[in-house]
C-alpha cells in the first residue's frame, strides 16, 4: 500500500505523517504529566511501546478515509512539537479537530498555526463543511486557540468527558465552511 498521505506547510512548520522514527519524542512530549491531564485521551503514564502503537494506526485509519493525523514539526529543524488531527471524517459533512503541543512549546502560537492550516485542508481539499472541536472547561487556553481560529463557542457540557476517576465539563466550538471563508 502507498503512502499517500498529505503534507501542508506554513511559514513556521511543516504538518507531515508521523514516520516509526517519531516515536521516541511522542513519548517523550506525551509523557509530561502538564500535556495528558489536559487531554481525554492521552494516557498517563505514557508506557513504552504506546507511541509505535498509536503512530501505525495512522496509515489504515487515513487509507479508510477515516482520520487524517499530522506530527507537528518545526521547519526550521524538523523538531517534533505535537500532534493535530481530524478525526471521525464524514466526507462532504464534518469532521473532529483534536490537537496535543508539547509542554515547552505552549504559549508560542504553533497550535493556532497548526490549527489555521488543518482547518484549511479540511475545508480546501475534503470539502468538509464543519469542522468542531472541544475542551476540557479548566483548560482555557485550549479554548483560546478555537477561538483564534475562528470558532464560535457552541455550548458546555457538564461532567461529559472521563479523565481516570474524575468526570469533567467540556466546552464545544465549531466552524462552518461558509464562515472560515470570510476570514481566510
Amino acid at each position: 500500500m502507498s503512502d499517500d498521505r498529505p503534507t501542508v506547510e506554513t511559514t513556521r512548520l511543516v504538518l507531515r505523517p508521523f514516520a516509526i522514527e517519531d516515536a521516541a519524542d511522542v513519548q517523550r512530549l506525551t509523557g509530561a504529566f502538564e500535556l495528558a491531564e489536559m487531554t481525554v485521551n492521552i494516557p498517563h503514564p505514557y508506557e513504552d511501546g504506546m507511541a509505535e502503537a498509536w503512530i501505525q494506526t495512522h496509515a489504515e485509519s487515513y487509507a479508510r478515509g477515516e482520520d487524517v493525523t499530522f506530527a507537528i514539526t518545526r521547519k526550521e529543524d524538523g523538531a517534533l512539537l505535537g500532534a493535530i488531527s481530524l478525526m471521525g471524517i464524514k466526507p462532504g459533512h464534518m469532521a473532529e479537530m483534536g490537537y496535543w503541543i508539547g509542554v515547552e512549546y505552549w504559549g508560542r502560537g504553533f497550535c493556532t498555526e497548526a490549527g489555521q492550516a488543518v482547518i484549511g485542508y479540511g475545508f480546501e481539499h475534503l470539502d468538509l463543511k464543519r469542522i468542531h472541536a472541544h475542551h476540557f472547561s479548566r483548560n482555557p487556553a485550549s479554548g483560546r486557540v478555537m477561538q483564534k481560529l475562528g470558532m464560535s463557542h457552541e455550548g458546555h457540557r457538564r461532567l461529559h468527558a472521563a479523565r481516570g476517576t474524575r468526570l469533567e465539563d467540556i466546552d464545544l466550538y465549531g466552524i462552518v465552511a461558509s464562515d472560515w471563508e470570510k476570514t481566510a
